[in-house]
């Protein structure tokens, strides 16, 4: 099938960037490399790679790779890889299943995209990038009738895990997945025994996910590598804010990969 994405060169907020799927290997290895530099160099992640300074896993090769390029210095300065239900049937796997039980979720399968490997550049952290890589995740979903979208959030355990710990225990009900799409950890974080009552700290992706309508599906996984404390987020596209929706697709001009 073929894919549809948006090629965003005109609105007014963001002018001097695009988002697109990567076009190139070439394209993929410069996303891998900014990978590299934020979760290995910045945050030291222990991430095994054949390829020197590059962060590579099995799944990035059935993966999409969304990208924003900064026009001026025509570099990479944020990615989101997706893998669509049919690259995760050739894979085997949704890369959650290394960090959780979503046997709950398996008839979704066929209608859920999983997304990942979310990062920025530091020098570029602003509204407009993550904006335009949620414009592009709105329309590639949209265009291609997917109609749930799955991912890990991660929580920095610096602190011993605390913040992680009283972000889960304070989520307001309303987040919570219903039952039937519960999952389970495989490394559980022991949130009860970490949990000291301050108030919880949200990194922006997470507040971005539960502000667009999506859910935590339970308990946090502990991600060794990443040290990090790994949230599930399942957002239904039926539930997705309406404004918001208006916000991330109206800007953008849908044409084909």
């Amino acid at each position: 099938m073929q894919k549809q994405l948006i090629e965003n060169t005109a609105a007014s907020q963001h002018v001097g960037y695009t988002v697109s799927l990567a076009h190139s290997e070439v394209e993929v290895r410069e996303a891998q490399r900014l990978r590299y530099k934020v979760f290995v160099e910045e945050l030291g992640a222990h991430v095994p790679t054949q390829v020197p300074d590059h962060d590579i896993d099995l799944y990035d090769p059935f993966c999409e790779h969304l990208i924003v390029r900064e026009s001026h210095a025509d570099r990479i300065v944020g990615t989101y890889r997706i893998l669509s239900p049919d690259a995760a049937r050739r894979v085997g796997s949704y890369y959650s299943e290394s960090e959780f039980r979503i046997n709950r979720l398996q008839n979704l399968r066929s209608r859920m995209v999983e997304v990942g490997r979310s990062c920025i550049h530091p020098d570029f952290r602003s509204g407009a990038v993550i904006t335009l890589l949620w414009a592009g995740l709105a329309e590639y979903m949209v265009n291609n009738n997917y109609e749930y979208l799955m991912g890990c959030a991660s929580i920095g355990m610096a602190d011993g895990g605390h913040n992680a710990a009283n972000l889960f225990a304070q989520l307001d009900a309303s987040h919570i997945a219903p039952a039937e799409y519960r999952t389970f950890p495989q490394h559980g974080l022991p949130f009860e025994r970490l949990t000291n009552g301050q108030p919880a700290l949200i990194p922006p992706l997470i507040k971005g996910y539960l502000r667009v309508g999506a859910w935590v599906c339970g308990q946090p996984a502990w991600d060794p590598d990443f040290n990090t404390a790994d949230l599930l987020m399942l957002l239904p596209m039926s539930r997705m804010n309406p404004r918001y929706m208006r916000h991330f697709i109206k800007p953008a001009e849908a044409v084909a990969a």
